[in-house]
């Protein structure tokens, strides 16, 4: 048999064994995901994931192939989101590749952090998270779009550029301050609100790029919040787009902190 890895999904709080009858397929060429039991309460949803498609080495080769990532994150998220559907439970997503060498290893690891873990709980208990994210509107208001008359003269050329430079500093500085209000308005009404600083590097950044994490109880005005927000943008020159619910990536501990992937070259590390 294929040595195989622990591939860790996500943590689930639940007073019961999760349900596992339609939990999505999981990993490509990986096992179907099951649970774990973690003690008091905890289970991590887990896959047996083969060493020669998840090793260090064939993952790494593997990085580079933009599609088979994106199918894979495509199935990371779908098992996390299964979880974090079910009543009562709650979800502590795990990045993606977050593997151990055994469940063992896994368990054992998400024992050791076990105070940092509840407190992780405590916080996103009860609510899901939103995303906001503001741009420039690549469309120009039909004002500037319109062709002005050329100049006849070289001071009415100079002129007339410094006027289109102004109108697009103002423009830009318009959209820049309705992006802040965003921040701003929505904040108030969250546990907690980070701005995410991650464009790909060349990328032109978003005038905001925000998640929110929302009471379930709160998600109706929120939205109706995001939606008056989204209307000043629109005035103000800039798109504003919101997505979610999703599970509260953004407000776990941070990486370095959270529980990562082990050394998984020799499958034989998992016997404790």
């Amino acid at each position: 048999m294929m040595p195989r890895a622990c591939y860790v999904y996500c943590i689930v709080r639940s007073g019961k064994r999760p349900a596992v009858a339609r939990v999505p397929p999981g990993m490509p060429g990986g096992e179907r995901p099951s649970v774990v039991d973690a003690e008091d309460g905890l289970w991590l949803a887990v896959s047996g994931v083969p060493l020669d498609r998840y090793g260090p080495g064939p993952l790494e080769s593997k990085l580079r192939d933009f599609d088979w990532v994106s199918e894979a994150a495509v199935a990371h998220e779908a098992v996390v989101e299964h979880f974090a559907r079910l009543r009562g439970a709650v979800v502590v997503p795990m990045k993606l590749f977050t593997m151990f060498s055994s469940e063992a290893r896994a368990v054992a690891d998400v024992q050791s952090r076990r105070a940092a873990m509840d407190a992780i709980l405590a916080h996103i208990g009860g609510c899901e998270e939103w995303g906001v994210r503001v741009s420039r509107n690549a469309a120009a208001p039909a004002r500037a779009r319109q062709t002005p008359a050329a100049p006849r003269t070289g001071t009415a050329f100079l002129a007339a550029r410094k006027k289109a430079r102004d109108a697009a500093r103002d423009a830009s500085q318009q959209a820049a301050r309705a992006a802040a209000r965003v921040y701003d308005e929505l904040s108030p009404m969250a546990r907690d609100a980070r701005r995410r600083e991650d464009a790909p590097p060349g990328a032109v950044p978003p005038l905001l790029d925000a998640a929110f994490l929302i009471p379930s109880g709160a998600r109706s005005k929120f939205r109706l919040a995001a939606r008056r927000a989204a209307k000043a943008c629109t005035a103000a020159g800039a798109e504003m787009l919101l997505t979610g619910p999703w599970p509260a990536y953004n407000f776990v501990q941070p990486s370095g902190e959270q529980v990562g992937q082990e050394d998984v070259d020799d499958p034989r590390a998992a016997e404790v």
